[in-house]
């Protein structure tokens, strides 16, 4: 097998597939039982060969693999109608090994429950004619653009999925390529972007990672600005090699938590975590205004909550409920569900302060930062 066909899995893939694998268990199920949801259509843009040098799979063939020996198969009512699986790949070698890869593993494509699509082809111009040619509109899509960053998704893209029920994407980015597509390709930016208005160069006086913080924000109020009512970007950090940046757009709150329980599922394991880009250049020094500083309390919620609840609130006072919200949009880890063990535990600490005083902590109690102690630096 020549090297342009297979290639060494990099520890940030195996990471990223993981929680692929769990957002994906939770993905059929749950839109296949729906009695409004006709058809499910999901499209890995860029499948690769199927397999890694040593073996491990791809994508497309766990993705096929998990769906039809799901525990919850009965339920799903697999049809050929009823769920497509669309996968695309411009290498005419790649796309040749993942062809024959598929029908070795699972058998003739034709004859299984489900449709199965291999497309040779680009990514950036064949997506939407095929979600046209399976029939995809009007049902839920979830779009994997997973190129590590090497073609950039146009915004048009994504405004057309998002304005499709249900419907969901993922696109990942590798280490500078804002930075590099600046300085070789402005007119790619301008396609991810939306246009050249929606973008400005790199300041050069920040530090790369405060650089590419901006980047990502600015990738991320496209992303909602396509349609999407929920971004949440975050970096996977795998215990050695490369990180990688995924950005999740969804117009739904029970998908956010899903995709988020998801990562929970698989976070600290085997050394790999993911990261919140909005801490990538003050996180120390709000962390550490935040941190429980007596023998660092092994019982105290992580610091990082801590620090976002302070976030939250330095604007003025808030309820309870809109510091959830403001967990389950801003963050790229937190849920709903943590901000009452934060909150109580920042008040126990003389922290916080709530209305009113005394009794149970609800949505609609009202909190707000001491104004004695020092606000915790932005992040």
């Amino acid at each position: 097998m020549t090297m342009d066909v297979l290639w060494q899995q990099e520890p940030a893939t195996e990471a990223k597939h993981r929680l692929y694998k769990r957002y994906l268990d939770a993905w059929f199920p749950i839109l296949l039982q729906q009695s409004w949801v006709e058809r499910v259509t999901y499209v890995d843009a860029f499948a690769g060969p199927g397999e890694y040098e040593k073996g491990e799979e791809g994508s497309p063939v766990f993705a096929l693999d998990r769906l039809l020996t799901h525990d919850a198969r009965a339920r799903m009512n697999l049809s050929r109608d009823r769920v497509t699986l669309i996968f695309i790949e411009g290498n005419a070698a790649r796309h040749r090994h993942l062809s024959e890869l598929l029908v070795r593993r699972f058998g003739p494509l034709d004859e299984l429950p489900v449709n199965v699509v291999v497309k040779h082809g680009r990514a950036e111009v064949d997506t939407l004619p095929l979600l046209n040619q399976v029939g995809a509109w009007g049902s839920p899509i979830l779009a994997i653009f997973d190129s590590w960053g090497n073609v950039g998704v146009p915004l048009h893209h994504l405004e057309t999925i998002s304005s499709n029920p249900a419907s969901e994407v993922i696109v990942t980015f590798g280490p500078n390529w804002f930075s590099r597509r600046e300085k070789e390709e402005p007119h790619s930016l301008d396609q991810v972007f939306g246009g050249p208005q929606y973008w400005s160069p790199s300041d050069k006086s920040l530090d790369p990672q405060e650089r590419w913080r901006s980047w990502l924000e600015t990738y991320r109020d496209a992303v909602l600005r396509a349609g999407f009512k929920f971004c949440i970007p975050f970096q996977v950090l795998p215990k050695t090699g490369q990180p990688l940046n995924l950005v999740f757009g969804t117009g739904h709150e029970r998908a956010v938590s899903a995709f988020k329980d998801a990562m929970w599922k698989v976070d600290s394991s085997d050394g790999m975590r993911f990261c919140d880009p909005r801490t990538t250049v003050a996180r120390e020094a709000a962390m550490a205004a935040i941190r429980p500083t007596l023998f660092e309390d092994v019982d105290a919620p992580d610091p990082e909550l801590l620090a976002f609840i302070a976030d939250s609130l330095r604007s003025g006072p808030k309820t309870l409920e809109v510091i959830r919200d403001f967990l389950l949009r801003e963050t790229a880890r937190w849920l709903p569900k943590h901000a009452a063990d934060g909150v109580r535990y920042m008040h126990d600490e003389g922290r916080i302060a709530r209305t009113p005083a005394t009794g149970r902590l609800t949505k609609t109690t009202v909190l707000e930062l001491v104004v004695s102690q020092p606000a915790s630096p932005g992040i």
